[in-house]
């Protein structure tokens, strides 16, 4: 039946899986296992892959990760994965993105990853800024993360979007154009690009 597929889905703590879509075909209403956790982790991103692309991962303390889907090799539905990033304690995963392989559409030579801040900072970073490495290791750093910036709230592999929708934990929105946020090396603070009211952080973001 064609290409096979995977999901791979990774946690907050930096742990990944990759299991075949087929694994997934009879479904219960009451649902079935997708990964085994260690206490306390959480599964945050799930996401289809063709068993031949790339995997970035970034974390909140401003560390990414670019790695060969390969080097997670197909686990079985009750498995608990592998380790994507090596975190600090205080560290946690914040997004994770596929790279294709094979997508016509996808220009890797100009692609950029968008980060964005909590405190309302974010950027543009050239993808090929972020050499491919072994998967498990600390990473690279993605953002030059102080008190004024915030943690790293999302980081989202740009390809044919224009615009950028952020939104606020207390509510606020903005919307703006991605040719609007500069672009800058990795280990930079970034521009503002959204002004909070005091106590209020960036709480998540979509690319349109």
């Amino acid at each position: 039946t064609g290409d096979p597929r995977f999901l791979v889905m990774t946690t907050k703590s930096g742990m990944i899986k990759k299991t075949s879509l087929e694994d997934f075909g009879n479904v219960r209403r009451t649902g079935i296992i997708g990964m085994k956790l260690k206490k306390d982790d959480l599964l945050k991103w799930v996401k289809m892959t063709s068993g031949k692309d790339e995997i970035i991962i970034t974390s909140q303390r401003g560390q990414a990760i670019r790695f060969k889907e390969s080097q997670a090799r197909p686990m079985g539905r009750t498995a608990g994965g592998v380790r994507a990033i090596r975190l600090k304690k205080d560290d946690e995963v914040s997004s994770m993105d596929i790279i294709p392989a094979s997508d016509p559409a996808f220009d890797a030579k100009n692609a950029k990853i968008l980060t964005v801040m909590a405190n309302g900072f974010g950027k543009q970073t050239r993808l090929s800024d972020y050499r491919i490495q072994g998967r498990g290791g600390s990473g690279i750093k993605t953002a030059k993360i102080t008190t004024k910036t915030g943690t790293v709230i999302a980081a989202h592999l740009l390809t044919t979007e224009e615009e950028l929708i952020a939104i606020s934990a207390k509510g606020q929105i903005i919307r703006t154009r991605l040719a609007a946020v500069r672009t800058a090396g990795r280990a930079t603070q970034g521009v503002k690009i959204m002004t909070l009211n005091s106590g209020d952080k960036v709480a998540g973001i979509t690319c349109l």
